[in-house]
């Protein structure tokens, strides 16, 4: 076995970790994939013989091309942050997890935290998401944002009040997710705007990001509140039909796909019996991007 490959192994050993910080970074499956292709490109570059913890050597390098990456978005964007964006979820049958195990998966995040993490500044979210979901020390974080540990320590601090102030509370329970969404199902389709408005909480927001080109009432849009998310819900009843309960981002969703062709991913939150959140992703061209499980031949989801 030649040097790069056993290297190339040991790199192989830490991807899923990586993917996992990448993704939490940067809320786009595609883009975790490019900065941990990035992160072995520098590794293939460096002398390793002086690297004793292969693994935190490669969480930080990892999180310092994050960086990059958000501060030249935020660089390029000459509007501040669309409301309506989802970002990616990542996608895996239902009837094949099982909940114990879907604790640990690493890339499992839910949409609701994801969007909130959009909206920290990038330093923030690094030392959030490095400290608080992957345990690094405040002392390896600090080179990476350029500041001392104990501002370090601020910017991680800050981000938490923010994350814990706009997360919405959420029942982790996946049966009583499925008993929720599955009733919400059936009164889309059967038309009971009643018993949509009893599967929604009062203040309930709905973001459906369809991207820049889809026009109408298809078109992105933030929706507030229990009346108008249930006209929404019926308004989109045709498609309620072909729904497929899935894990969305870890938790229990829905994708629309008649025939097998992803129209739209949703994933929710749910706390006390009812829905508090839902985020819709129908953008073409990133569903098309998305690693999605053969849907071609599934049954819609049944109202039982």
């Amino acid at each position: 076995m030649t040097g790069t490959q056993a290297l190339a192994d040991r790199f192989e050993e830490h991807r899923g970790q990586l993917k996992a910080v990448a993704y939490r970074m940067l809320g786009s499956l595609a883009e975790a994939e490019d900065a941990v292709q990035e992160s072995w490109l520098r590794l293939s570059r460096t002398d390793t013989d002086d690297i004793q913890n292969l693994g935190g050597w490669l969480t930080t390098v990892t999180g310092r091309i994050c960086l990059d990456m958000l501060r030249s978005r935020t660089a390029r964007r000459e509007e501040p942050m669309d409301d309506a964006f989802v970002p990616d979820p990542v996608l895996r049958p239902l009837s094949q997890v099982d909940p114990e195990q879907e604790v640990l998966q690493a890339d499992s995040v839910g949409l609701a935290l994801l969007v909130v993490l959009e909206n920290l500044e990038p330093a923030e979210r690094l030392a959030f998401v490095l400290h608080d979901m992957f345990a690094v020390p405040f002392d390896d974080i600090a080179p990476i944002v350029e500041r001392s540990a104990a501002a370090t320590r601020q910017l991680a601090s800050r981000a938490r009040r923010r994350v814990r102030g706009a997360t919405p509370s959420a029942d982790t329970d996946l049966g009583r997710q499925k008993e929720v969404l599955t009733a919400f199902l059936a009164a889309s389709r059967g038309g009971d705007f009643e018993a949509l408005l009893a599967l929604l909480h009062p203040d309930v927001v709905l973001r459906a990001d369809s991207g820049s080109l889809v026009r109408g009432a298809a078109a992105s849009k933030v929706v507030h509140g229990a009346k108008a998310v249930a006209e929404q819900a019926l308004m989109f009843a045709r498609f309620a039909r072909s729904a497929q309960l899935m894990l969305v981002g870890g938790s229990v969703g829905v994708v629309t796909a008649p025939e097998g062709r992803p129209l739209s991913v949703m994933g929710v939150t749910v706390a006390d019996g009812r829905i508090t959140g839902m985020y819709i992703l129908a953008d073409p061209e990133r569903l098309g991007r998305l690693e999605l499980p053969d849907l071609a031949g599934w049954p819609a989801v049944s109202d039982g």
